[in-house]
């Protein structure tokens, strides 16, 4: 097993999504690069933000991303930044993902690796997050940027919320970045055949593990004014702990006692194919079917 590559998945959140040169010259930095390949990249100008997805080798991933935090450093001014989004810094979030041949452990080394790189180069300060925290008080990412960039500066001389890396005062226009390593999140959508939008927030309520459901998904109720049904919206945080199936069927039984239909399903964005396989593993009873069988994942190799 050990000839093959490591591959990790970087999903780094930029503070602009309006002006489209700056934009280019950040996602320029995983442009042309040996062992890294940019698969996407997307920018919300209600939001502010650029959301890039980039993969890679260990090592020139994490030169690439080193190299595009200092471009943001230097396009982007916090002082004048306005948007929906939560944000606390020009290099908002940094999640390493482990794909092939890499372990979780692998992947919050790097994510270190990176966080304390960028700290020292650019005098950032750096907080480690989700899997890479450094206290469970800074697991949850809503926490660690909780005050936004606006009440970082005061936030990060609190003994408790020092920053891992770099120096104790924020960048003045750069603010606060976190850095962390994560499994891959799948988007999932189960649509519902009813425009009551209560309906879809109580079965998210009971479906989401922040409330007694399944231990993995984090969901909402959501409403598709121009479809006229609403939906239950989720993050799947661990498709391998709490499959796809199993939050397709626990929500086609709580819309049960609403009379309530599902009508469909829809992944947002890129999915493992894990996680597909296992869904359909279960829906035709496959015995002992491994990821082994699948043709395409022999040809990857």
């Amino acid at each position: 097993m050990s000839h093959k590559k490591k591959i990790l998945q970087c999903v780094p959140n930029f503070s602009e999504g309006k002006d489209l040169q700056k934009i280019e010259k950040i996602v320029d930095a995983f442009r042309g690069k040996e062992g890294v390949k940019l698969l996407d990249y997307s920018r919300d100008e209600d939001h502010n933000r650029a959301v890039v997805t980039v993969v890679g080798e260990p090592q020139p991933l994490k030169n690439a991303v080193i190299e595009a935090i200092g471009i943001a450093i230097e396009v982007i001014d916090m002082t004048k930044h306005e948007g929906q989004h939560p944000r606390m810094g020009a290099v908002d979030v940094v999640p390493f993902i482990p794909i092939t041949n890499v372990s979780m452990t692998e992947a919050v080394e790097l994510a270190k690796e990176v966080a304390e790189e960028a700290s020292k180069k650019y005098n950032l300060p750096i907080y480690l997050y989700e899997k890479a925290a450094s206290t469970p008080e800074r697991e949850n990412l809503a926490q660690v940027r909780k005050g936004q960039f606006e009440g970082m500066a005061e936030k990060v001389k609190q003994p408790d919320w020092h920053p891992d890396f770099g120096p104790k005062e924020i960048h003045p226009t750069a603010g606060v970045t976190a850095v962390g390593a994560r499994m891959p999140l799948v988007a999932y959508n189960v649509n519902l055949d009813t425009d009551r939008l209560e309906i879809a927030d109580k079965i998210a309520k009971n479906v989401r593990h922040m409330s007694g459901g399944l231990r993995y998904c984090k969901g909402i109720g959501v409403e598709l004014k121009d479809r006229g049904i609403v939906q239950v919206s989720m993050n799947m945080t661990d498709y391998t702990k709490t499959a796809l199936y199993r939050v397709f069927e626990l929500i086609r039984i709580e819309a049960k006692r609403y009379g309530v239909n599902v009508i469909g399903s829809e992944v947002i964005g890129s999915v493992p194919m894990e996680a597909l396989v296992d869904t359909a593993a279960y829906y035709l009873g496959l015995e002992d079917f491994s990821m082994e069988q699948v043709l395409e994942a022999r040809l990857m190799e």
